[in-house]
């Protein structure tokens, strides 16, 4: 027999926590929060808010039911339909599904034996199709990033900014108020981008640590079969590239310096991808190798060193963040050695070729590269010719929203 007592009180709980969240993120209003057959997945980093998230479902919508899985360790099938049976719930809200063992098959049975619907949160990315219970046909799943520079501003100062497409940014079509936000970038990039600085007073170094140490030795230790020894190298890998320069950061480096086979260099950077510390890049070009770039979810860089002395770092992460964010997909540029080439390439209703850098760029990067709008984004507020802002980024309108 199942007490419902402890988790009615949980749930409980949680509604009066989300009353201390009357602002809700943007993809709030693309959750599908009516009955339907499929189940909703958000999908995020440790820090973005999918449980506040959660909660403020919990709390703005009734027949609901939220519950943590953690520390959970009862038959999760059996308890949602105590759940179900006991209060008539119709929509549970099940937060952090990757930390319970067999969660794909818990919520094949729920799918498959109760006439209710699921919302459900994880910190790592899941691929759902490879599970032999193939969750993929069943959930719908939505990625929370940490705040947008829109979204931070919203939050901050509840102004409201109009998006941008990428076309816009290019063409220069924004108004005052999208320039005027530029002031603000280096506090987004250097930590304001996530939720919980904006109620927290505890030195930011100290709350990256404390995630990263959950991410490596819980998160990916929980969802995957992997030694201690394995997960110290781990954390040394995203050491190794925090201390590094953005350049030359791929599975040969990652090798060479960690002292392990390409193979699990690659291992390793896709778990730390699906755990949203590291992102992969993937070349376009001929007669390269097809190994990607590696850089930085932010702000993580600033673990390892100082805003001045990674600046170009966190200009690359910013730009590659906020791109995928919104749904687009980039590839990096790499060429013959000794000759220039743009960082990277856009595929939107046209190509878009991008180089990030200082003041200094101009259009010698883009030398003998004949394809695409070219664009050189950098620091400050220069509209001139080619150049723009990389801060407008920041205002990128969600094409998946």
């Amino acid at each position: 027999m199942i007490d419902l007592g402890p988790l009615i009180e949980l749930d409980r709980l949680a509604r009066e926590d989300g009353r201390r969240y009357p602002k809700k993120r943007f993809l709030y209003k693309d959750i599908d929060i009516e009955y339907d057959r499929h189940f909703t997945g958000i999908v995020g980093p440790r820090g973005a808010g999918k449980t506040i998230l959660l909660k403020q479902i919990a709390l703005n919508y009734a027949d609901t039911f939220y519950l943590s899985l953690d520390t959970f360790s009862d038959d999760l099938f059996e308890t949602v339909k105590a759940i179900f049976d006991s209060l008539k719930v119709k929509l549970f809200l099940l937060d952090e599904v990757h930390m319970y063992p067999g969660f794909e098959a818990g919520l094949k049975k729920i799918y498959d034996f109760l006439d209710i619907k699921v919302v459900f949160t994880s910190s790592m990315a899941l691929a759902l199709y490879r599970s032999a219970h193939d969750l993929s046909r069943r959930v719908v799943l939505k990625k929370l990033y940490p705040f947008s520079l829109r979204e931070y501003i919203f939050f901050r100062f509840d102004r409201q900014i109009t998006p941008l497409t990428v076309d816009d940014i290019v063409s220069g079509r924004f108004d005052r108020s999208v320039m005027e936000s530029g002031q603000v970038f280096r506090d987004y990039i250097s930590g304001g981008l996530m939720p919980f600085v904006l109620n927290e007073t505890t030195a930011l170094r100290v709350l990256l640590e404390n995630i990263l140490q959950t991410v490596i030795y819980k998160d990916i230790a929980h969802a995957f079969k992997i030694t201690m020894n394995e997960l110290d190298t781990i954390r040394k890998m995203v050491s190794f590239i925090g201390k590094s320069g953005i350049d030359g950061i791929n599975y040969s480096s990652l090798s060479r310096n960690l002292g392990i086979t390409k193979y699990k260099a690659e291992q390793y950077a896709s778990l730390l991808e699906r755990a949203f510390i590291l992102c992969r890049v993937m070349p376009q070009g001929t007669g390269v190798l097809k190994e990607p770039k590696i850089v930085m979810a932010l702000p993580y860089r600033l673990l390892f060193r100082e805003y001045e002395e990674c600046m170009g770092g966190l200009r690359e992460d910013f730009f590659v963040e906020a791109v995928k964010a919104a749904g687009f997909e980039i590839y990096y540029l790499k060429s013959t050695r000794g000759e220039k080439t743009p960082d990277y390439v856009l595929q939107d209703k046209e190509m878009f070729v991008f180089e990030i850098g200082g003041k200094s760029k101009g259009r010698q990067q883009f030398k003998g590269f004949k394809l695409g709008r070219k664009v050189i984004l950098s620091d400050g507020y220069e509209i001139e010719g080619i150049k723009r802002p990389l801060f407008l980024f920041g205002f990128l309108v969600n094409r998946k929203l």
